[in-house]
Protein backbone atom coordinates (compact mmCIF):
# COMPACT_ATOMS: atom_id res chain seq x y z
CA UNK A 1 0.00 0.00 0.00
CA UNK A 2 1.23 3.67 -0.37
CA UNK A 3 -0.47 6.62 1.52
CA UNK A 4 1.86 9.73 0.52
CA UNK A 5 2.40 12.01 3.67
CA UNK A 6 5.77 13.24 5.66
CA UNK A 7 5.55 10.46 8.34
CA UNK A 8 6.22 10.79 11.55
CA UNK A 9 9.81 10.20 12.99
CA UNK A 10 10.22 6.93 15.11
CA UNK A 11 12.42 7.57 18.07
CA UNK A 12 14.15 4.16 19.20
CA UNK A 13 15.67 4.10 23.38
CA UNK A 14 18.96 5.88 22.19
CA UNK A 15 17.86 9.85 21.67
CA UNK A 16 20.58 10.03 18.79
CA UNK A 17 19.15 7.25 16.50
CA UNK A 18 16.10 7.76 15.18
CA UNK A 19 14.89 7.08 11.64
CA UNK A 20 11.42 7.88 9.93
CA UNK A 21 8.45 5.57 9.80
CA UNK A 22 7.88 4.34 6.19
CA UNK A 23 3.92 4.67 5.09
CA UNK A 24 3.49 0.90 5.47
CA UNK A 25 4.54 1.44 9.05
CA UNK A 26 2.92 4.05 9.61
CA UNK A 27 -0.77 2.51 8.88
CA UNK A 28 0.14 -0.22 10.33
CA UNK A 29 0.64 0.63 13.84
CA UNK A 30 -2.59 2.83 13.74
CA UNK A 31 -5.10 0.02 13.01
CA UNK A 32 -3.50 -1.39 16.10
CA UNK A 33 -3.10 1.47 18.41
CA UNK A 34 -6.57 2.47 18.79
CA UNK A 35 -7.33 5.85 20.74
CA UNK A 36 -10.94 6.64 22.26
CA UNK A 37 -9.73 10.23 22.38
CA UNK A 38 -7.41 12.12 20.44
CA UNK A 39 -6.19 15.96 20.15
CA UNK A 40 -4.17 17.22 17.07
CA UNK A 41 -3.46 20.45 14.80
CA UNK A 42 -4.56 19.84 11.43
CA UNK A 43 -7.87 17.94 11.52
CA UNK A 44 -9.14 14.53 12.67
CA UNK A 45 -10.87 11.41 12.17
CA UNK A 46 -13.08 9.58 14.34
CA UNK A 47 -14.44 6.32 12.93
CA UNK A 48 -15.70 2.86 14.04
CA UNK A 49 -12.75 0.84 13.34
CA UNK A 50 -9.23 2.01 13.61
CA UNK A 51 -8.02 1.10 10.36
CA UNK A 52 -10.26 2.82 8.96
CA UNK A 53 -9.56 5.82 11.16
CA UNK A 54 -5.90 5.07 9.88
CA UNK A 55 -6.92 5.12 5.93
CA UNK A 56 -8.75 8.53 6.97
CA UNK A 57 -5.55 10.37 8.17
CA UNK A 58 -3.75 8.69 5.90
CA UNK A 59 -5.94 11.30 3.10
CA UNK A 60 -5.17 14.13 5.28
CA UNK A 61 -1.67 13.88 5.05
CA UNK A 62 -1.47 12.61 1.26
CA UNK A 63 -2.79 16.45 0.98
CA UNK A 64 -6.55 15.60 0.88
CA UNK A 65 -9.46 17.32 2.36
CA UNK A 66 -11.95 15.83 4.63
CA UNK A 67 -14.03 14.47 1.58
CA UNK A 68 -10.97 12.55 1.03
CA UNK A 69 -10.56 11.76 4.41
CA UNK A 70 -14.34 10.93 4.75
CA UNK A 71 -13.89 8.55 1.23
CA UNK A 72 -11.03 6.44 2.14
CA UNK A 73 -12.19 6.09 5.93
CA UNK A 74 -15.38 4.77 4.31
CA UNK A 75 -14.00 2.21 1.67
CA UNK A 76 -11.80 1.10 4.58
CA UNK A 77 -14.47 0.39 7.27
CA UNK A 78 -16.69 -1.61 4.53
CA UNK A 79 -13.41 -4.14 4.82
CA UNK A 80 -13.00 -3.94 8.41
CA UNK A 81 -16.01 -3.70 9.42
CA UNK A 82 -17.87 -5.65 6.95
CA UNK A 83 -21.40 -6.47 9.15
CA UNK A 84 -22.32 -2.85 8.93
CA UNK A 85 -21.37 -0.75 5.26
CA UNK A 86 -19.62 -1.41 1.95
CA UNK A 87 -19.77 -1.79 -1.61
CA UNK A 88 -23.41 -3.27 -1.20
CA UNK A 89 -24.77 -0.95 0.70
CA UNK A 90 -25.71 3.15 0.75
CA UNK A 91 -24.13 6.41 1.67
CA UNK A 92 -25.21 9.43 3.28
CA UNK A 93 -23.10 12.37 3.50
CA UNK A 94 -23.24 16.13 5.35
CA UNK A 95 -20.91 17.94 4.02
CA UNK A 96 -19.34 21.53 4.76
CA UNK A 97 -16.69 23.53 2.33
CA UNK A 98 -15.25 26.49 4.23
CA UNK A 99 -14.20 28.21 1.59
CA UNK A 100 -17.36 28.40 -0.22
CA UNK A 101 -19.58 28.54 3.17
CA UNK A 102 -21.98 25.86 1.91
CA UNK A 103 -22.88 23.05 3.64
CA UNK A 104 -25.14 20.18 2.13
CA UNK A 105 -26.19 17.14 2.10
CA UNK A 106 -25.52 13.94 -0.28
CA UNK A 107 -28.28 11.91 -0.59
CA UNK A 108 -26.90 8.66 -1.58
CA UNK A 109 -30.32 6.46 -1.37
CA UNK A 110 -30.24 2.84 -3.13
CA UNK A 111 -33.13 2.05 -5.24
CA UNK A 112 -35.35 -0.68 -5.44
CA UNK A 113 -34.49 -3.07 -8.18
CA UNK A 114 -37.67 -2.87 -10.85
CA UNK A 115 -38.70 -6.84 -10.39
CA UNK A 116 -39.32 -6.15 -6.46
CA UNK A 117 -43.32 -5.51 -6.26
CA UNK A 118 -45.11 -6.13 -3.34
CA UNK A 119 -46.45 -9.82 -5.23
CA UNK A 120 -42.65 -10.96 -5.37
CA UNK A 121 -42.99 -11.39 -1.56
CA UNK A 122 -46.82 -12.65 -1.24
CA UNK A 123 -44.97 -16.12 -0.36
CA UNK A 124 -42.36 -15.47 1.13
CA UNK A 125 -42.21 -12.56 3.28
CA UNK A 126 -39.03 -13.35 4.95
CA UNK A 127 -37.22 -12.84 1.85
CA UNK A 128 -37.11 -9.41 2.13
CA UNK A 129 -35.06 -9.67 5.32
CA UNK A 130 -32.36 -11.99 4.27
CA UNK A 131 -30.96 -13.19 1.32
CA UNK A 132 -30.44 -12.35 -2.39
CA UNK A 133 -34.15 -10.73 -2.51
CA UNK A 134 -33.78 -8.42 0.11
CA UNK A 135 -31.16 -6.72 -1.92
CA UNK A 136 -31.99 -3.27 -3.77
CA UNK A 137 -29.28 -1.42 -5.64
CA UNK A 138 -26.25 -0.63 -4.20
CA UNK A 139 -24.93 3.00 -4.12
CA UNK A 140 -22.24 3.72 -1.76
CA UNK A 141 -19.53 3.46 -4.96
CA UNK A 142 -21.99 5.88 -6.87
CA UNK A 143 -21.30 8.15 -3.91
CA UNK A 144 -18.15 7.46 -3.66
CA UNK A 145 -17.05 8.50 -7.32
CA UNK A 146 -19.51 12.10 -6.96
CA UNK A 147 -17.90 12.98 -4.04
CA UNK A 148 -14.76 12.49 -5.11
CA UNK A 149 -14.81 13.90 -8.34
CA UNK A 150 -16.95 17.41 -7.19
CA UNK A 151 -15.46 17.86 -4.20
CA UNK A 152 -12.10 15.66 -3.12
CA UNK A 153 -8.49 16.58 -4.33
CA UNK A 154 -6.96 13.25 -4.92
CA UNK A 155 -8.34 10.60 -6.90
CA UNK A 156 -9.86 7.14 -6.87
CA UNK A 157 -7.35 4.77 -7.87
CA UNK A 158 -5.08 6.48 -4.18
CA UNK A 159 -8.56 6.37 -2.60
CA UNK A 160 -8.88 2.76 -2.50
CA UNK A 161 -5.42 1.93 -1.51
CA UNK A 162 -6.04 1.75 2.27
CA UNK A 163 -9.08 -0.94 1.50
CA UNK A 164 -7.00 -3.05 -0.70
CA UNK A 165 -4.04 -3.05 2.05
CA UNK A 166 -5.95 -4.28 4.69
CA UNK A 167 -8.29 -6.66 2.52
CA UNK A 168 -5.46 -8.38 1.00
CA UNK A 169 -3.35 -8.13 4.59
CA UNK A 170 -6.37 -8.63 7.02
CA UNK A 171 -7.03 -7.14 10.19
CA UNK A 172 -7.31 -8.55 13.67
CA UNK A 173 -11.14 -9.74 14.75
CA UNK A 174 -12.62 -7.95 17.52
CA UNK A 175 -14.85 -9.49 20.80
CA UNK A 176 -17.27 -7.69 19.50
CA UNK A 177 -16.79 -8.80 15.99
CA UNK A 178 -16.16 -12.49 17.16
CA UNK A 179 -19.87 -12.03 19.04
CA UNK A 180 -21.23 -10.56 15.96
CA UNK A 181 -19.95 -13.35 13.58
CA UNK A 182 -21.15 -15.87 16.09
CA UNK A 183 -24.52 -14.79 16.16
CA UNK A 184 -25.33 -14.42 12.34
CA UNK A 185 -23.87 -17.75 11.62
CA UNK A 186 -27.18 -19.28 11.00
CA UNK A 187 -27.68 -16.96 8.65
CA UNK A 188 -24.61 -16.67 6.93
CA UNK A 189 -24.54 -20.65 5.91
CA UNK A 190 -27.45 -20.07 4.30
CA UNK A 191 -25.56 -18.22 1.71
CA UNK A 192 -22.51 -20.08 0.21
CA UNK A 193 -21.42 -17.41 -1.06
CA UNK A 194 -21.48 -15.59 1.94
CA UNK A 195 -20.26 -18.49 4.21
CA UNK A 196 -17.03 -18.95 1.63
CA UNK A 197 -16.21 -15.30 2.31
CA UNK A 198 -17.54 -14.90 5.96
CA UNK A 199 -16.88 -17.57 7.55
CA UNK A 200 -14.14 -19.60 8.69
CA UNK A 201 -13.56 -22.90 6.33
CA UNK A 202 -17.08 -21.49 4.94
CA UNK A 203 -18.64 -23.24 8.36
CA UNK A 204 -16.77 -21.93 11.54
CA UNK A 205 -17.19 -18.38 13.35
CA UNK A 206 -14.17 -16.27 13.39
CA UNK A 207 -12.81 -15.43 16.82
CA UNK A 208 -11.15 -12.95 18.56
CA UNK A 209 -7.65 -12.08 17.62
CA UNK A 210 -7.90 -14.36 14.42
CA UNK A 211 -6.60 -12.66 11.12
CA UNK A 212 -9.35 -11.41 8.71
CA UNK A 213 -7.90 -11.63 5.23
CA UNK A 214 -10.58 -10.91 2.17
CA UNK A 215 -8.59 -11.69 -1.11
CA UNK A 216 -12.01 -11.64 -3.03
CA UNK A 217 -12.85 -8.36 -2.03
CA UNK A 218 -8.88 -6.75 -2.32
CA UNK A 219 -9.42 -7.63 -6.24
CA UNK A 220 -12.59 -6.24 -6.38
CA UNK A 221 -11.71 -2.88 -4.80
CA UNK A 222 -8.35 -3.27 -7.52
CA UNK A 223 -10.34 -3.30 -10.38
CA UNK A 224 -12.25 -0.55 -9.16
CA UNK A 225 -8.63 1.49 -8.89
CA UNK A 226 -7.80 0.09 -12.37
CA UNK A 227 -10.96 1.10 -13.61
CA UNK A 228 -12.95 3.62 -11.88
CA UNK A 229 -16.37 2.92 -10.03
CA UNK A 230 -18.40 3.18 -12.76
CA UNK A 231 -17.76 -0.77 -13.42
CA UNK A 232 -19.68 -1.61 -10.95
CA UNK A 233 -22.69 -0.82 -12.61
CA UNK A 234 -21.56 -0.88 -16.40
CA UNK A 235 -18.62 -3.48 -16.31
CA UNK A 236 -17.28 -6.54 -15.42
CA UNK A 237 -18.61 -6.15 -11.69
CA UNK A 238 -21.80 -4.85 -12.82
CA UNK A 239 -22.49 -8.63 -14.68
CA UNK A 240 -20.79 -10.72 -11.63
CA UNK A 241 -23.88 -9.23 -9.58
CA UNK A 242 -26.35 -10.29 -12.32
CA UNK A 243 -25.31 -13.53 -13.02
CA UNK A 244 -25.10 -13.79 -9.40
CA UNK A 245 -28.75 -12.76 -8.56
CA UNK A 246 -29.75 -14.50 -11.48
CA UNK A 247 -28.42 -18.07 -9.92
CA UNK A 248 -29.92 -16.96 -6.70
CA UNK A 249 -33.34 -15.85 -7.22
CA UNK A 250 -32.27 -12.15 -6.66
CA UNK A 251 -34.19 -8.74 -8.41
CA UNK A 252 -31.21 -6.57 -9.62
CA UNK A 253 -30.77 -6.63 -13.15
CA UNK A 254 -28.32 -4.90 -15.47
CA UNK A 255 -31.07 -2.19 -16.26
CA UNK A 256 -31.51 -1.92 -12.68
CA UNK A 257 -27.40 -1.46 -12.44
CA UNK A 258 -27.03 0.67 -15.43
CA UNK A 259 -29.34 3.64 -14.47
CA UNK A 260 -26.75 3.98 -11.39
CA UNK A 261 -28.23 5.48 -8.08
CA UNK A 262 -26.52 8.88 -8.45
CA UNK A 263 -26.45 10.88 -5.19
CA UNK A 264 -28.78 13.81 -4.86
CA UNK A 265 -27.72 17.08 -3.08
CA UNK A 266 -30.39 18.46 -0.85
CA UNK A 267 -30.99 21.62 1.71
CA UNK A 268 -30.13 19.98 5.23
CA UNK A 269 -32.50 20.36 7.89
CA UNK A 270 -31.75 23.60 9.82
CA UNK A 271 -32.40 24.09 13.48
CA UNK A 272 -30.72 25.76 16.68
CA UNK A 273 -29.48 23.97 20.31
CA UNK A 274 -28.70 26.65 22.59
CA UNK A 275 -27.27 29.40 20.53
CA UNK A 276 -25.91 26.89 18.20
CA UNK A 277 -26.75 26.37 14.08
CA UNK A 278 -27.32 22.50 13.53
CA UNK A 279 -27.64 20.81 10.06
CA UNK A 280 -29.00 17.67 9.30
CA UNK A 281 -29.78 14.94 7.26
CA UNK A 282 -33.30 15.78 4.92
CA UNK A 283 -35.49 13.16 4.02
CA UNK A 284 -35.80 10.25 3.16
CA UNK A 285 -33.42 10.11 6.64
CA UNK A 286 -34.41 10.81 10.18
CA UNK A 287 -32.79 14.82 10.91
CA UNK A 288 -36.38 15.71 10.96
CA UNK A 289 -36.56 13.48 14.03
CA UNK A 290 -33.63 14.95 15.94
CA UNK A 291 -34.61 18.91 15.16
CA UNK A 292 -38.01 17.72 17.08
CA UNK A 293 -36.69 16.37 19.77
CA UNK A 294 -34.24 18.98 19.81
CA UNK A 295 -36.94 21.45 20.06
CA UNK A 296 -38.78 19.19 22.88
CA UNK A 297 -36.25 18.79 24.66
CA UNK A 298 -34.68 22.95 25.15
CA UNK A 299 -38.27 23.84 25.50
CA UNK A 300 -38.73 22.15 29.00
CA UNK A 301 -37.65 23.55 32.36
CA UNK A 302 -34.45 23.55 33.34
CA UNK A 303 -34.96 21.23 36.40
CA UNK A 304 -36.05 18.53 33.40
CA UNK A 305 -33.14 18.94 31.28
CA UNK A 306 -31.14 16.73 33.30
CA UNK A 307 -31.28 12.99 32.04
CA UNK A 308 -29.67 11.80 34.89
CA UNK A 309 -32.77 12.63 37.11
CA UNK A 310 -36.08 10.49 36.80
CA UNK A 311 -37.78 13.42 35.61
CA UNK A 312 -34.87 14.21 33.21
CA UNK A 313 -35.39 10.87 31.45
CA UNK A 314 -39.44 10.27 31.08
CA UNK A 315 -39.69 13.79 29.73
CA UNK A 316 -36.78 12.44 27.50
CA UNK A 317 -37.89 9.10 26.67
CA UNK A 318 -41.44 11.07 26.14
CA UNK A 319 -39.45 13.48 23.49
CA UNK A 320 -38.42 10.65 21.70
CA UNK A 321 -41.64 8.97 21.23
CA UNK A 322 -43.26 11.54 20.29
CA UNK A 323 -40.65 12.29 17.68
CA UNK A 324 -41.05 8.83 16.18
CA UNK A 325 -44.92 8.96 16.32
CA UNK A 326 -44.65 11.95 13.98
CA UNK A 327 -42.02 11.33 11.60
CA UNK A 328 -44.64 7.59 10.96
CA UNK A 329 -47.49 10.20 10.91
CA UNK A 330 -45.90 12.24 8.03
CA UNK A 331 -43.87 10.25 5.87
CA UNK A 332 -41.97 12.22 3.39
CA UNK A 333 -40.00 11.89 0.34
CA UNK A 334 -38.60 14.81 -1.20
CA UNK A 335 -38.07 13.15 -4.61
CA UNK A 336 -42.24 12.12 -5.16
CA UNK A 337 -44.36 13.63 -2.60
CA UNK A 338 -43.00 17.43 -2.60
CA UNK A 339 -46.21 18.71 -1.61
CA UNK A 340 -46.48 16.76 1.78
CA UNK A 341 -46.33 19.27 4.68
CA UNK A 342 -43.32 18.61 6.94
CA UNK A 343 -42.95 22.12 8.97
CA UNK A 344 -44.86 21.46 11.97
CA UNK A 345 -42.19 18.78 13.07
CA UNK A 346 -39.63 21.38 12.54
CA UNK A 347 -41.12 23.94 14.29
CA UNK A 348 -40.11 25.18 17.35
CA UNK A 349 -43.46 26.73 18.47
CA UNK A 350 -44.67 22.91 17.53
CA UNK A 351 -41.84 21.73 20.15
CA UNK A 352 -42.85 24.24 22.84
CA UNK A 353 -46.50 23.21 22.81
CA UNK A 354 -45.44 19.28 22.83
CA UNK A 355 -42.95 20.04 26.33
CA UNK A 356 -45.72 22.17 27.72
CA UNK A 357 -48.16 18.78 27.55
CA UNK A 358 -45.68 16.43 28.55
CA UNK A 359 -44.41 18.25 31.74
CA UNK A 360 -48.16 18.73 32.29
CA UNK A 361 -49.08 14.64 31.98
CA UNK A 362 -45.84 14.32 34.15
CA UNK A 363 -46.33 16.60 36.98
CA UNK A 364 -50.16 14.98 36.70
CA UNK A 365 -49.93 11.65 36.77
CA UNK A 366 -32.11 -1.41 14.92
CA UNK A 367 -26.17 -2.17 11.04
CA UNK A 368 -24.79 0.92 10.45
CA UNK A 369 -21.58 2.48 10.63
CA UNK A 370 -20.46 6.24 10.99
CA UNK A 371 -17.65 8.44 10.56
CA UNK A 372 -16.59 12.26 11.73
CA UNK A 373 -13.98 14.20 9.44
CA UNK A 374 -12.60 17.84 9.69
CA UNK A 375 -9.67 19.50 8.15
CA UNK A 376 -7.39 22.02 8.94
CA UNK A 377 -9.28 24.38 6.21
CA UNK A 378 -12.20 24.17 8.02
CA UNK A 379 -14.13 21.26 5.54
CA UNK A 380 -16.13 19.15 7.65
CA UNK A 381 -17.76 15.67 6.60
CA UNK A 382 -20.31 13.31 8.46
CA UNK A 383 -20.85 10.27 6.94
CA UNK A 384 -23.26 7.37 7.98
CA UNK A 385 -23.51 4.30 5.82
CA UNK A 386 -25.12 0.82 6.12
CA UNK A 387 -25.96 -2.45 4.77
CA UNK A 388 -29.10 -2.14 7.15
CA UNK A 389 -29.31 -4.95 9.55
CA UNK A 390 -26.19 -6.99 10.79
CA UNK A 391 -24.04 -8.20 7.91
CA UNK A 392 -27.07 -7.01 5.49
CA UNK A 393 -28.83 -9.59 3.44
CA UNK A 394 -26.34 -12.36 4.95
CA UNK A 395 -25.74 -12.82 1.06
CA UNK A 396 -22.96 -12.32 -1.43
CA UNK A 397 -21.46 -13.30 -4.88
CA UNK A 398 -18.10 -15.40 -4.17
CA UNK A 399 -16.05 -13.32 -7.21
CA UNK A 400 -16.92 -10.34 -5.54
CA UNK A 401 -16.04 -10.25 -1.85
CA UNK A 402 -19.25 -7.60 -0.27
CA UNK A 403 -22.50 -8.02 1.17
CA UNK A 404 -25.70 -7.11 -0.60
CA UNK A 405 -27.53 -4.77 1.66
CA UNK A 406 -30.75 -6.12 2.75
CA UNK A 407 -32.72 -2.47 2.46
CA UNK A 408 -36.01 -4.44 0.88
CA UNK A 409 -37.19 -4.60 4.84
CA UNK A 410 -37.26 -0.58 5.33
CA UNK A 411 -39.77 -0.45 2.65
CA UNK A 412 -43.72 -0.25 3.59
CA UNK A 413 -44.99 -2.88 2.50
CA UNK A 414 -48.64 -2.33 3.51
CA UNK A 415 -50.22 1.08 2.40
CA UNK A 416 -49.97 2.02 -1.17
CA UNK A 417 -50.50 6.02 0.02
CA UNK A 418 -46.87 5.39 2.06
CA UNK A 419 -44.27 7.36 0.23
CA UNK A 420 -41.96 4.59 1.13
CA UNK A 421 -44.60 1.72 -0.31
CA UNK A 422 -42.35 -1.05 -2.52
CA UNK A 423 -42.76 0.28 -5.96
CA UNK A 424 -39.61 -0.18 -9.26
CA UNK A 425 -36.53 2.69 -8.28
CA UNK A 426 -38.02 3.84 -4.90
CA UNK A 427 -36.09 4.62 -2.34
CA UNK A 428 -36.33 3.16 1.19
CA UNK A 429 -36.73 4.64 4.78
CA UNK A 430 -33.04 5.86 6.52
CA UNK A 431 -33.02 6.22 10.07
CA UNK A 432 -29.44 8.05 9.67
CA UNK A 433 -28.97 11.71 11.28
CA UNK A 434 -25.35 12.91 10.18
CA UNK A 435 -24.73 15.96 12.00
CA UNK A 436 -22.72 19.32 11.68
CA UNK A 437 -22.85 22.15 14.52
CA UNK A 438 -21.82 25.11 13.85
CA UNK A 439 -21.08 28.32 16.01
CA UNK A 440 -20.57 31.91 14.66
CA UNK A 441 -20.27 30.67 11.07
CA UNK A 442 -17.67 28.05 11.28
CA UNK A 443 -18.12 24.27 11.80
CA UNK A 444 -17.55 23.29 15.43
CA UNK A 445 -18.74 19.70 15.53
CA UNK A 446 -19.44 16.65 13.34
CA UNK A 447 -21.47 13.62 14.88
CA UNK A 448 -23.00 11.09 14.01
CA UNK A 449 -23.96 7.19 14.94
CA UNK A 450 -24.92 4.01 13.83
CA UNK A 451 -28.32 2.20 15.64
CA UNK A 452 -31.25 2.45 13.37
CA UNK A 453 -33.84 4.46 15.26
CA UNK A 454 -31.38 4.88 18.33
CA UNK A 455 -29.31 7.02 16.45
CA UNK A 456 -31.15 10.69 16.81
CA UNK A 457 -31.61 9.75 20.40
CA UNK A 458 -28.10 9.18 20.98
CA UNK A 459 -26.35 12.18 18.87
CA UNK A 460 -28.90 14.28 21.19
CA UNK A 461 -27.91 12.89 24.05
CA UNK A 462 -24.48 13.52 23.58
CA UNK A 463 -24.78 17.17 22.76
CA UNK A 464 -26.96 17.38 25.46
CA UNK A 465 -23.97 16.38 27.58
CA UNK A 466 -21.29 18.28 26.01
CA UNK A 467 -23.09 21.21 27.50
CA UNK A 468 -21.06 20.46 30.85
CA UNK A 469 -19.39 17.43 30.10
CA UNK A 470 -15.62 16.97 28.64
CA UNK A 471 -15.80 15.50 24.84
CA UNK A 472 -15.18 11.71 26.24
CA UNK A 473 -17.16 11.52 28.82
CA UNK A 474 -20.28 12.96 27.05
CA UNK A 475 -19.56 10.22 24.25
CA UNK A 476 -19.44 7.38 27.34
CA UNK A 477 -22.12 8.72 29.68
CA UNK A 478 -25.31 6.18 29.57
CA UNK A 479 -27.97 6.19 27.46
CA UNK A 480 -31.65 5.51 27.01
CA UNK A 481 -34.22 5.02 24.01
CA UNK A 482 -38.11 5.34 23.99
CA UNK A 483 -39.34 3.05 20.80
CA UNK A 484 -42.97 4.06 19.11
CA UNK A 485 -44.66 1.53 21.21
CA UNK A 486 -43.13 2.93 24.68
CA UNK A 487 -40.36 0.22 25.27
CA UNK A 488 -37.47 2.29 27.04
CA UNK A 489 -34.03 0.32 26.56
CA UNK A 490 -31.22 1.95 29.28
CA UNK A 491 -27.81 0.64 30.23
CA UNK A 492 -29.57 -0.18 33.23
CA UNK A 493 -26.40 -1.12 35.02
CA UNK A 494 -25.40 2.68 34.87
CA UNK A 495 -28.66 4.19 35.55
CA UNK A 496 -30.69 4.57 39.47
CA UNK A 497 -33.13 2.43 40.49
CA UNK A 498 -34.92 5.83 41.07
CA UNK A 499 -35.30 6.07 37.08
CA UNK A 500 -35.89 3.18 36.13
CA UNK A 501 -38.92 3.31 38.46
CA UNK A 502 -40.08 6.83 37.10
CA UNK A 503 -40.23 4.84 33.84
CA UNK A 504 -42.43 2.40 35.03
CA UNK A 505 -44.97 4.50 36.97
CA UNK A 506 -45.46 6.07 33.72
CA UNK A 507 -46.37 3.24 32.11
CA UNK A 508 -43.05 2.63 29.79
CA UNK A 509 -41.95 -1.23 29.20
CA UNK A 510 -38.35 -1.78 30.24
CA UNK A 511 -35.28 -3.21 28.40
CA UNK A 512 -32.52 -3.62 30.81
CA UNK A 513 -29.38 -3.14 28.30
CA UNK A 514 -25.89 -3.97 29.65
CA UNK A 515 -23.58 -1.23 30.27
CA UNK A 516 -22.15 0.55 26.92
CA UNK A 517 -24.53 -1.72 25.00
CA UNK A 518 -23.56 -2.19 21.59
CA UNK A 519 -27.40 -1.65 21.24
CA UNK A 520 -27.55 2.05 22.06
CA UNK A 521 -25.52 3.20 19.23
CA UNK A 522 -22.16 4.18 18.47
CA UNK A 523 -21.08 7.92 18.25
CA UNK A 524 -17.96 9.45 16.42
CA UNK A 525 -17.50 12.42 16.81
CA UNK A 526 -15.12 15.50 15.96
CA UNK A 527 -14.95 18.92 17.18
CA UNK A 528 -13.10 21.85 16.59
CA UNK A 529 -12.00 24.42 19.16
CA UNK A 530 -9.10 26.87 20.43
CA UNK A 531 -7.47 26.16 17.05
CA UNK A 532 -7.05 22.51 17.29
CA UNK A 533 -8.67 19.36 17.06
CA UNK A 534 -10.72 16.71 19.23
CA UNK A 535 -11.73 13.20 18.01
CA UNK A 536 -14.12 10.73 20.04
CA UNK A 537 -14.98 6.83 19.89
CA UNK A 538 -17.21 5.45 21.18
CA UNK A 539 -16.35 2.56 23.69
CA UNK A 540 -19.43 0.74 22.51
CA UNK A 541 -17.88 -0.53 19.85
CA UNK A 542 -14.35 -1.03 18.07
CA UNK A 543 -13.51 3.08 16.80
CA UNK A 544 -11.11 5.03 16.98
CA UNK A 545 -10.29 8.82 16.55
CA UNK A 546 -6.53 10.23 15.13
CA UNK A 547 -5.53 13.63 13.60
CA UNK A 548 -2.36 13.75 10.68
CA UNK A 549 1.25 13.32 13.01
CA UNK A 550 2.54 17.17 11.67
Amino acid sequence: MTAPGDGALLHSSNPRRRRRETEDEKFNRRTLEPQRVASASGGMVSTAHPGATAAGVAALEAGGNAVDAAVWAALALGVCEPAASGLGGQTMMLVHLADESRTFALDGSSRAPSLATIDAFDNFPRERRRGHRATTVASSPAVYDYALERYGRLGVSEALQPAIHLAEEGYKVSELQGQLNRRERKHLLKSSGAASLFLRQGRLAYREGDTFCQPVLAATLRRLADVGFEDFYLGKIAQLIVEDMEQNGGFVRADDLALIPQPIEREPLKGRFYGNQVRTMPPPSAGRTLIEMMNIYKALPAEFRNLDTPGGAVLFAKAVQQAFWDRQDRPFDPAFYPQVDQEKMLSPSYGRALAARMLQEYLGNGETTHLSVMDADGNAVALTQSIENVYGACAASPQLGFLYNNYLSAFDHHDPSNPFYLRPNAVPWASVAPTLVFQEGQCRLAIGSPGSERIAPSVLQVMIRLRKLSPLAAVEAPRLHCSIDGVVSLEAPRMSSEIQAALAREGFEMDQREAYSFYMGCVQMVMRRNGSFVGVADPRRDGSAAGPSW
